[in-house]
């Protein structure tokens, strides 16, 4: 990792942990203990998500690059290394969709059992 994307992000969670207690303040009208579990699954489903995203677009993109070096390294070998570019790349893709599904779960249905509010 280099320097300076070390520093950035350093300094975005800097950012963020000096901007998180605005809104450390309860309302009067929540719900108390079941309105912050469904918001913490909220928050985990969206992080869930993002991380899934980043995963598996440099899996994608390495696996691209690979098969294309490779492609281009041995021309006769073309038809093997396409076809295990593209089963991987639906393994890699299948692991996102399935992030997807959990992260639906989390936002849809009330976790651990907890009373819905509104």
């Amino acid at each position: 990792m280099s320097t300076r994307s070390f520093v950035t992000t350093a300094l975005v969670l800097v950012a963020l942990g000096l901007v998180s207690p605005v809104y450390a303040q309860e309302s009067a009208a929540s719900g108390g203990a079941a309105s912050v579990v469904i918001q913490w699954s909220i928050l985990t489903a969206g992080f869930a998500l993002g991380i899934a995203a980043l995963g598996g677009a440099l899996g994608q993109g390495r696996a691209v690059a690979a098969a294309v070096e490779a492609i281009a390294r041995n021309p006769s070998a073309s038809n093997d290394i396409r076809a295990n570019l593209l089963l991987g790349l639906v393994l890699i893709e299948s692991l996102v969709i399935y992030v997807l599904l959990i992260s639906l779960i989390l936002l849809f249905l009330a976790p651990f059992g907890a009373p819905k509010v509104g």
